[in-house]
């Protein structure tokens, strides 16, 4: 698609709207997923270490040229470790550089996401990593990170959908020049089942999925939805063939609550 959706990273580079997530997919099923997703049109793919599906995402892609990122595991934070974890990833996925690389959680316990981010802008500056950001960063861990090393992430990865729209640092990231990215975008399949949602659906003649994540794109965000089946890959796909009103924009922003966070929180997480 010539008109596929992108966002500017602050490093300059493009990055694909919308992408296929593959949180929670087999090792031995995340090839063929992967396949699906890029015949139907996805041109960004996210996996992580301890997703433990890098070697199939690899297979999936082969040559295929999308957006391809993953993530530094908690367990692998520190400058050396985070270097030698890097190239575990690239092994695993065939690669010899990826289009973005992840700090996976701040773990603040552990004190050493700084050490880690230090390690990541050495990858980047080798060329194994295009571009580099961070996942359920917290405003002081952002505000440490560049304060320490100059260096601002290109994207965060937080937990972002309807029930749990996250404001506050949505706008700091839009101060600081950091894209937003949301990961179970579609409240872990709860938000299809919300009335508002299911009218919306019924007025576009579209998927549940398809609207909250259209949601997400009219807000800017980058988003990566997970689906194993080819149903509801497409599904979540036709986000790029419609548009909300302002007046369903504003039903689904209503639907915020400051309790509806659904995974860990990253204070919690070492």
């Amino acid at each position: 698609m010539t008109d596929y959706p992108t966002l500017t990273l602050n490093d300059n580079r493009a990055l694909p709207q919308l992408g296929f997530g593959t949180w929670q997919i087999d090792d031995d099923k995340a090839a063929d997923a992967v396949r699906t997703a890029l015949d139907v049109g996805y041109q960004m793919v996210d996996t992580a270490a301890i997703y433990q599906n890098e070697r199939g995402v690899g297979d999936g892609l082969k040559d295929a040229s999308v957006f391809l990122q993953t993530k530094i595991w908690n367990e692998s934070q520190g400058y050396d470790r985070t270097l030698k974890a890097a190239d575990k990833c690239l092994d695993r996925l065939g690669r010899d550089h990826v289009d973005m690389l992840l700090i996976h959680w701040p773990c603040p316990g552990k004190d050493l996401y700084v050490e880690t981010w230090k390690a990541l802008i050495e990858l980047r500056d080798l060329g194994k990593a295009k571009s580099i950001g961070v996942s359920n960063f917290r405003a002081e861990d952002l505000r440490r990170i560049i304060d320490e090393t100059g260096v601002t992430p290109a994207l965060n990865q937080i937990e972002l959908h309807p029930s749990f729209q996250q404001r506050e640092l949505r706008k700091l990231h839009e101060e600081l020049g950091i894209i937003t990215q949301s990961w179970s975008p579609l409240g872990q399949g709860g938000g299809m089942d919300n009335p508002a949602i299911k009218q919306i659906a019924e007025e576009t003649g579209r998927p549940a999925s398809a609207v909250i994540l259209r949601w997400h794109l009219q807000h800017g965000l980058s988003t990566i939805p997970k689906a194993s089946s080819r149903a509801h890959i497409e599904a979540n796909f036709e986000a790029l063939a419609f548009s909300l009103t302002d007046e369903q924009m504003g039903k689904i922003d209503d639907l915020d609550d400051k309790g509806g966070r659904m995974g860990p929180d990253p204070s919690d997480m070492d």
